[in-house]
């Protein structure tokens, strides 16, 4: 379970002060994967960040009461001077898991051939995001955290790889996706959610959800 409770979220922008959250509170059950819809500018990123533990909240409580992953897409614990191979022996020994079983999912999963033994930051922005997305695969949470959606990279067999494992991942597992489009959120999300305006205004559909994010936009 994940819980908001009275949370509230704001930025100096130099000119003015952006809210992100204002007293939000709402609560994603273990089960019920969620969809919160959110225009360009409003803070995904930032909402996201928060209920993975990168960024605290200004007032307010977070309970994370699950294995909650990463955000889809950021890996701040990726040393760059460091191989892929070391990179994910070091994640999996973080998490507590099998070190050997962790290298050897990203090798499969990645299909970077040699590079996988090279410094990460040889990689060019696809190849990197092919093995963090590997990495998070291969990591076990309960509740998996994606902004914008599934990378799409120029390699169709992975993309193929990492969708049919995200997709079977959703039947024992629970995600949190944040997107300005409603169509991203159909493949993942049970119910679901507008953020505008620093309120999170909580949906049983995500048609529901649509009619107020087409209302207001």
């Amino acid at each position: 379970m994940l819980e908001f409770e009275n949370v509230s979220k704001s930025f100096w922008t130099g000119t003015q002060r952006k809210v992100i959250l204002d007293q939000a509170s709402f609560r994603v059950e273990l089960g019920n994967s969620l969809g919160i819809l959110a225009p360009n500018g409003t803070g995904k990123t930032t909402l996201i960040n928060m209920m993975a533990g990168l960024e605290k909240p200004d007032e307010g409580r977070i309970n994370r009461e699950c294995r909650i992953s990463f955000p889809l897409g950021f890996m701040g614990g990726v040393v760059n001077r460091h191989t892929a191979m070391e990179n994910s022996r070091y994640i999996a020994r973080l998490y507590r898991l099998d070190p050997d079983y962790v290298e050897s999912f990203c090798r499969w999963l990645c299909g970077i051939d040699e590079y996988f033994d090279m410094p990460v930051g040889t990689y060019s922005q696809g190849m990197r995001a092919r093995f963090t997305f590997s990495l998070m695969l291969a990591l076990d949470f309960d509740l998996y955290l994606i902004d914008e959606g599934m990378p799409q990279t120029t390699d169709a067999e992975f993309n193929r790889k990492a969708g049919e494992i995200l997709r079977e991942r959703l039947e024992t597992t629970t995600v949190i996706i944040v997107s300005h489009q409603a169509a991203t959120l159909e493949r993942f999300a049970r119910s679901a959610a507008v953020l505008r305006d620093g309120k999170i205004h909580m949906f049983d559909t995500l048609e529901e959800a649509k009619q107020l994010y087409d209302y207001e936009a």
